[in-house]
């Protein structure tokens, strides 16, 4: 007799077990992973092979095709990768997450206490961060193969329900309507859990205890495929037409392949139980079927696989075909970026090079802020006017963007466990965002005192004109020097931009002197001299940001400014 209250919560407890260690997996294996998983981000290029393989390589590391594919909306959303790059990423990344299927089928599940006996002291006492991660990762996967008991336990009443086996019988997956109602049902189930390796947790361990067969399985895989692309569809709303794409093309991409696979689906069940060693349908002692599941992590691995394989040289079509489905619309608002998602579905190792890349966008709008500035102080120069308003434009965008990004990094830190060095990188480029809008504000502060020279009609004499656009110059010179190392994160010219930062304060203070000279002998006046001194002195806290700016990534090094 079953008694569903307690195989319920049986059941949701082993699938709480579960999922809480594939996420202290996925967050073991980011901390691991050190600069991997950042490096393998930025090595993304046009090659859509290499794409694919860093899709492969980060969803192998983060264990959620979910994750990675909201790490790639909001790249493309922020401009930070092409729509046929995303979704070379997006195909890798459907076939690194068939290594949970293969996780699954290991057999050690009776083992999953033991795993995590042996981790959790270590995990729990030992100050070192490397052991503490490696522990996590024993207790880890201790929890998901215990939580895989757990279920299984729970569901085994359910092969000797006659309610069950009933419904089940129309669900065989044997004709079109049944195998289309399995794929439903797996990608409604994976809608709502979130979480297609839970989904495939579920579905194994039903199959393990003989609830459903092999066919009916395999059908629930492949609407999981589906019902995966749901979490990128919600990052993307609100987005760019460019994330909005992605999106679309990790559901285009995956229904594609699974109706191709439904329209041989019997042939292709059979390849299957060919390839993979073992009867599916053989029962032990305990009556379980101990093959069933790595059958079903074979079909989820061939269904990825063999899709990538046939969509990569079709990837410009694809391309095409989603930018007819999701067409930009006429008039579309352009704003300056925008993260896709909530902080909270965005692993720590993908959050901070995201941060990185946006605040490198960010210095580029300030440095093409502080130029414009430079060609406002030129007074003979015809539509000058059009540079202050470019200036105040810029900094309007980057109050924003600084805004953001303090936000995002904040709630990105709160919402996982971060390395010591992790934290010290994302704060880092949150006090990096806090210079660069700085150096921004002075760029308009300029334009500002120019303006009110313009508004009385003042004037310097021609040495003072001199100093002042020669000092833009140097500052300007420098605050590209800076930008070269922060693009780059080299460190090695630190001690020639600490060298040019105290020549720049040995020339503000030549400045200065030449300018008190000026107002000595009567050649400026009051008004004008108090412009240029505010001039000269919003120019040296450029300067000072700048060196600011570099100490944000270089923190080892100091120099007072």
């Amino acid at each position: 007799m079953i008694e569903p209250f307690k195989m319920g919560y049986t059941a949701v407890g082993g699938l709480g077990i579960f999922i809480l260690g594939m996420k202290y997996l996925s967050d073991s294996l980011q901390m691991l992973s050190g600069g991997l998983i950042r490096k393998a981000i930025s090595s993304v290029t046009t090659n859509r092979f290499l794409a694919v393989l860093v899709g492969l390589f980060v969803t192998t590391f983060v264990q959620s095709s979910s994750i990675t594919t909201v790490m790639v909306v909001g790249l493309t959303n922020a401009g930070l990768m092409q729509l046929t790059q995303a979704i070379g990423v997006i195909l890798g990344a459907n076939i690194g997450t068939t290594i949970t299927g293969w996780i699954l089928a290991v057999k050690i599940g009776k083992y999953g206490l033991l795993l995590i006996a042996l981790g959790v002291f270590p995990m729990l006492f030992s100050k070192n961060e490397r052991i503490a991660a490696s522990s996590r990762v024993l207790v880890a996967l201790g929890m998901i193969f215990f939580g895989l008991e757990i279920m299984s336990g729970a569901f085994k009443p359910l092969r000797s329900d006659e309610g069950f086996m009933n419904l089940m019988l129309s669900l065989d997956a044997q004709s079109l309507l049944s195998i289309l109602g399995c794929v439903a049902i797996g990608c409604m189930m994976t809608m709502i859990i979130q979480s297609s390796s839970a989904m495939l947790g579920i579905t194994i361990a039903l199959a393990t205890t003989g609830a459903i067969p092999l066919y009916t399985a395999i059908a629930l895989v492949m609407g999981e495929n589906i019902g995966t692309t749901i979490t990128a569809q919600f990052a993307a709303i609100g987005g760019s037409i460019a994330s909005r794409r992605a999106a679309m093309a990790h559901s285009v991409f995956n229904l594609l392949g699974v109706f191709i696979i439904i329209s041989f689906f019997s042939p292709y069940v059979g390849m299957v139980e060919k390839l993979v060693p073992g009867v599916a349908s053989f029962t032990n002692a305990e009556g379980n079927h101990p093959y069933i599941a790595a059958h079903i992590a074979m079909a989820h691995t061939i269904f990825n696989v063999t899709a990538t394989l046939v969509m990569l040289p079709f990837l410009n079509y694809l391309a095409q075909l989603v930018i007819k489905i999701v067409p930009e619309k006429q008039g579309a608002e352009k704003g300056s970026f925008k993260y896709i998602g909530a902080p909270g579905t965005i692993p720590i190792a993908m959050g901070i090079p995201m941060i990185f890349e946006e605040l490198k966008r960010m210095q580029r709008r300030v440095h093409k802020a502080l130029r414009h500035s430079g060609s406002f102080l030129q007074r003979n120069l015809k539509g000058r006017d059009r540079f202050y308003r470019k200036v105040t434009a810029l900094e309007d965008e980057t109050d924003i963007i600084q805004h953001e990004i303090t936000s995002f990094t904040v709630t990105l830190m709160q919402a996982g466990n971060a390395s010591n060095t992790q934290s010290d990188r994302a704060y880092s480029y949150i006090r990096a965002a806090d210079e660069l809008e700085s150096i921004a504000d002075y760029a308009a502060s300029l334009c500002s005192y120019m303006k009110r020279l313009d508004k009385y009609e003042l004037d310097y004499s021609q040495d003072g004109w001199d100093d002042l656009i020669g000092f833009h110059h140097e500052v300007f010179s420098f605050f590209t020097q800076v930008c070269k190392a922060f693009n780059t994160e080299d460190a090695s010219s630190t001690r020639k931009i600490y060298d040019e930062a105290s020549r720049l304060n040995d020339l503000a203070d030549r400045i200065r002197r030449a300018h008190l000279d000026r107002m000595k002998d009567g050649s400026c006046a009051a008004l004008p001299a108090l412009t240029f001194s505010d001039m000269a002195v919003a120019l040296r806290r450029i300067k000072n940001h700048t060196v600011n700016l570099h100490e944000a990534l270089f923190a080892d090094t100091s120099l007072g400014a």
